[in-house]
């Protein structure tokens, strides 16, 4: 194991690029390995294939290489042999053949299909599915009929038990999100990451160790990027000034014809004492078509955008449409205070006149 490297490429840690490797990782990596290796020789044996077995060839799972039939399974296998000669002897009787055949018929036939004929009565609701489908004439008709009540009573089990979780859901109070309870969530955060560090023999002042690099360039990213202007700093020339350049900054702009009509024009930058002030230039129809174009797709982002807000059921209704309530908010965030005890009284009745 090399340990004059400051991060071992098997460490848990190794994607932090804060990340340095003391005695503890090396400890734990040995753990690790050593563990992995006993895991292996525990499982060499179960691995392998058996050598000997007894399978049947009539059993149903003898495709598969690590299965031993045993007891039940010369049971099944009777009982389903015995099961196939009794309902071929019975049909054959219904409809006139001589049983002498039966023996014939059944040599002939394969031993699968005979399987999936005798579990009508088993329950093996896959098998029977396919010989009704294919139109098998073996299956009579109590026999159709049974295996169609039986997928009758499997849908009905299965609408029963999606009814019954979501009736659970209903009646389970739901999770709480990080929008209702910030702080309760942040508490639980600082506990999990305590307890890694406390795992990792760290403290809290090292939680950084514990970020992977995608989530360090992410942090490094929010860091370097401005901060949104806020207060009264929204309105001045600035941001003003900034929101400028954003809006033209996905705006074409061809220098070589705005070059030529400003040699073309010698008045293209007017003043006030100009002959021509208030004379409109001309302009490509192009232009106007972008200009238009930009403006429409700034107003459709401002439809785009909400921001959601709280909502709590059990607050009384005070208003009558958004507005009102956005109105009633400020009225009672000015003079709340100063209208509460009276707000109590015509609740509780005592203001009132006798």
């Amino acid at each position: 194991m090399e340990s004059g490297g400051k991060v071992h490429p098997d460490c848990i840690n190794a994607s932090n690029p804060h990340h340095e490797c003391v005695e503890y990782c090396f400890k734990r990596i040995a753990e690790a390995k050593s563990r992995a290796d006993e895991i292996v020789e525990e499982n060499k044996e179960s691995l392998k294939e058996p050598k000997e077995r007894t399978v049947h060839p009539d059993c149903i799972n003898a495709s598969n290489p690590f299965h031993e039939c045993s007891e039940y399974c010369f049971k099944r296998i009777a009982e389903a042999k015995d099961r196939i000669e009794r309902n071929e002897s019975g049909m054959q009787q219904e409809d006139g053949i001589p049983s002498s055949f039966s023996g014939s018929h059944q040599s002939d036939a394969p031993l699968e299909q005979k399987q999936t004929e005798q579990l009508n009565d088993g329950g093996d609701a896959h098998c029977v599915q396919d010989d009704t489908v294919s139109g098998n004439p073996n299956l009579t008709e109590k026999q159709k009929k049974l295996f169609e009540l039986r997928l009758k009573m499997n849908e009905a089990r299965k609408a029963n038990q999606m009814a019954m979780v979501a009736e659970k859901k209903k009646m389970e109070a739901p999770a709480e999100t990080r929008g209702i309870s910030k702080q309760k969530w942040l508490d639980e955060r600082k506990k999990k990451i305590g307890k890694l560090l406390d795992s990792n023999g760290l403290d809290m002042s090292k939680a950084y160790m514990l970020d992977t690099q995608e989530t360090a360039q992410a942090k490094y990213k929010k860091w370097e990027k401005d901060p949104a202007p806020y207060g009264w700093d929204v309105f001045n020339q600035k941001t003003l000034y900034n929101a400028h350049k954003k809006r033209t900054k996905n705006i074409e702009c061809d220098m070589e014809a705005y070059n030529k009509a400003k040699e073309a024009d010698p008045e293209f930058y007017r003043e006030a004492s100009s002959l021509q002030y208030g004379k409109a230039t001309k302009v490509p129809e192009e232009n106007i078509d972008r200009m238009v174009k930009e403006l429409q797709d700034r107003d459709a982002k401002r439809k785009s955008f909400s921001r959601r807000r709280k909502f709590h059921e059990e607050k009384d209704i005070d208003s009558i449409n958004d507005r009102n309530e956005h109105f009633n908010k400020k009225i009672e965030r000015a003079f709340g205070k100063y209208t509460l005890e009276i707000k109590n009284n015509l609740e509780r009745g005592t203001a009132l006149p006798d």
